[in-house]
């Protein structure tokens, strides 16, 4: 028989038993429709925390820190030997200090992060406000989201805000020691300079941001913490060991975000067990229609062996139909699903923004996953014919002609 032949009789029954035939593609899209719903949402809530608090500079990015014994300074000169090291592109460290805001006719306690413009970047902060700050606009700040509640106002309305600070230098950091540490003699050191608030970022520390270049009267001479941006994820590798050499902490996003996608993992795969519950009963419901399908045309099946169709031309019929069931079931459950993802993030975002949230995007389906899925439908509709297949191959001509 020619292909075209067996495909016209594949599909006849969606005209014979249109009613029938359309209910059980809705029954197996409706399984495919809960695998794409389920696994999406998870991969959404993956891409969605992920780019909140991950850049691709900061997953190239080691953060070095003094380990407790301090055998090992991190100061200038530790800066630059880092600098020096094969496979690292940019070195941003940072001291922080106590500190007391003054904006308009209200202060409060804040601690200072004096740091490199990169330091934000290669840390991941994205401003939900404004812009990060920059070597061109050095007297340029930015603030955390919990600094606009101390002073009462909203993280727009600090934009462009001018406020000055006094310091808080331990005294012994007139020569050495730490910067970040608790010491019990402090100066203050009042600043007559006004520093304009160009970014707000999520933070719940009061906790401002500021060029270092601009804090060098201070005279602070050690660093608590600097971000070391590698060229590749092969390179990280050999520059963090030689900083572990050097009697350094070293700790990286990108071993959080690891952990983080294994998580996620874990959590789509329980999500697409749920759905292929679906499935499998949609499945057991396609099996069925087929098993009545192949009783209703045994008389059919009877004729045409009986002016030549062979065993493996019925076979082919059968596989054909249930195979384009399955399709047809895939595609439908994939505009299903994607329907139900726009509207439950849309009442979801509705919901959120009536709250005081944001809006944000739950549910995120790549094309592969969505590709796989209709080959998958498929390949499962395929062999739920194959039981009705094989027992309509060897149906005997005259016991199929006798049959009522």
């Amino acid at each position: 028989m020619k292909f075209s032949d067996l495909f016209n009789l594949s599909t006849r029954m969606f005209k014979a038993r249109t009613s029938r035939t359309l209910l059980t593609v809705l029954g197996m899209s409706i399984g495919i429709a809960a695998i794409l719903f389920l696994v999406s949402f998870g991969y959404g809530l993956q891409k969605t925390l992920l780019e909140r608090i991950t850049t691709s500079d900061s997953l190239l990015t080691l953060d070095i820190s003094e380990a407790k014994s301090g055998s090992v300074v991190l100061d200038k000169e530790v800066i630059k030997k880092i600098e020096a090291m094969p496979g690292v592109e940019d070195v941003s460290p940072a001291f922080q200090i106590s500190t007391q805001g003054h904006l308009e006719d209200l202060s409060a306690d804040i601690t200072t992060i004096g740091s490199k413009p990169s330091f934000l970047k290669l840390g991941g902060f994205k401003p939900t406000e404004g812009t990060l700050f920059s070597d061109s606009n050095q007297y340029g700040i930015v603030a955390s989201s919990s600094i606009a509640q101390v002073f009462g106002k909203s993280p727009a309305e600090m934009l462009g805000k001018e406020i000055s600070f006094s310091f808080f230098i331990p005294i012994s950091n007139d020569s050495e020691a730490p910067v970040n540490l608790e010491q019990t003699e402090l100066k203050r050191v009042e600043s007559d300079q006004k520093f304009t608030i160009v970014g707000i970022v999520e933070g719940q520390d009061n906790i401002v941001y500021l060029n270092a270049t601009t804090l060098g009267n201070l005279g602070i001479k050690r660093y608590g913490q600097a971000k070391v941006k590698c060229r590749s994820n092969a390179e990280m590798i050999a520059v963090r060991d030689k900083i572990l050499e050097a009697g350094l902490l070293v700790s990286s996003l990108s071993d959080t975000v690891d952990q983080a996608n294994q998580i996620f993992r874990v959590v789509q795969l329980v999500l697409m067990l749920f759905g292929i519950i679906a499935l499998v009963v949609s499945a057991i419901g396609m099996f069925n229609t087929m098993t009545i399908t192949l009783l209703e045309r045994t008389e059919e099946i009877g004729i045409m062996k009986s002016i030549g169709a062979s065993d493996g031309g019925i076979s082919v019929m059968f596989f054909m139909e249930s195979a384009i069931m399955g399709f047809l079931g895939g595609v439908m459950g994939i505009f299903i699903g994607w329907l139900g993802g726009i509207i439950s993030n849309t009442v979801i975002n509705m919901v959120a923004v009536s709250f005081g949230g944001e809006k944000v995007s739950l549910f995120y389906s790549p094309l592969w996953f969505m590709a796989s899925i209709l080959i998958f439908s498929t390949v499962v509709g395929f062999f739920t014919g194959f039981v009705p297949a094989r027992r309509a191959s060897k149906i005997d001509p005259l016991d199929a002609l006798r049959y009522k």
